[in-house]
């Protein structure tokens, strides 16, 4: 099974992005490109990084009527990231509707879309008392999964924890809250090893402030990978 490890790069600009990309050089590792980033510096700097050898999960998670999804990721199609995402909780013709947008596109016809299913920051509690969703997480996980396979979709991002789930579905996972055992555990509360989430089935990971906030980024990537690939 292809398995990979993507660094969120969660920064504040451009600046701080390729000052941390410098001692990469030659390993051109798989790049998070999130809201934070993206709505400062735009959609030149993706162009910028793919021109740079690097490969990009553009992490926008679009939610929206599907009218207005489908027109947002016909534009997004454009950069011919590999892979991008939108919330499942819009449901299914809007996940649909993504799908389309993207397809309409040449260079968005090779783009992954995978689908949020429950933030890692989500724990049972708030999904009970805050979004009044009774069920029980991992059933909700899978109902989104489900939706998001009948949608065309590629795979959804969830938990590592829950991988074993969307594998049964055959889709892909795209599994963020990845920590080291020695690492904090920050604000998201369903998190997993490297070398757990492996054994979970998770297609990849997203790694964030483990590596990011590392003494030795390069090492702790390395770490990364040598765990999980």
């Amino acid at each position: 099974m292809e398995r990979d490890v993507i660094i969120a790069c969660d920064f504040k600009n451009k600046e701080e992005l390729y000052e941390f990309l410098v001692p990469f050089k030659g390993l051109n590792p798989y790049l998070k490109i999130g809201m934070e980033i993206f709505y400062k510096e735009g959609p030149e700097l993706v162009k910028k990084l793919h021109a740079d050898g690097f490969r990009i999960f553009l992490d926008l998670k679009l939610h929206d009527i599907p009218n207005t999804v489908e027109s947002a990721m016909r534009n997004l199609a454009q950069l011919g990231v590999e892979i991008t995402n939108v919330h499942a909780a819009g449901g299914i013709k809007m996940m649909e509707a993504a799908r389309r947008g993207l397809d309409s596109v040449e260079a968005g016809k090779n783009t992954k879309l995978i689908a949020v299913t429950q933030l890692t920051s989500i724990s049972q509690e708030i999904l009970e008392n805050e979004l009044l969703i009774k069920e029980n997480l991992a059933d909700v996980v899978k109902t989104y999964a489900l939706n998001a396979k009948k949608a065309g979709l590629d795979g959804v991002v969830c938990s590592a924890l829950e991988a074993p789930i969307i594998k049964e579905l055959g889709l892909i996972s795209v599994t963020p809250g990845i920590r080291f055992a020695d690492n904090s555990v920050d604000d998201q509360k369903r998190v997993a090893t490297p070398e757990y989430a492996k054994e979970l089935g998770s297609t990849y990971i997203v790694v964030g402030r483990a590596i990011t906030k590392a003494e030795d980024p390069v090492s702790a990537y390395k770490r990364c990978v040598k765990e999980f690939c």
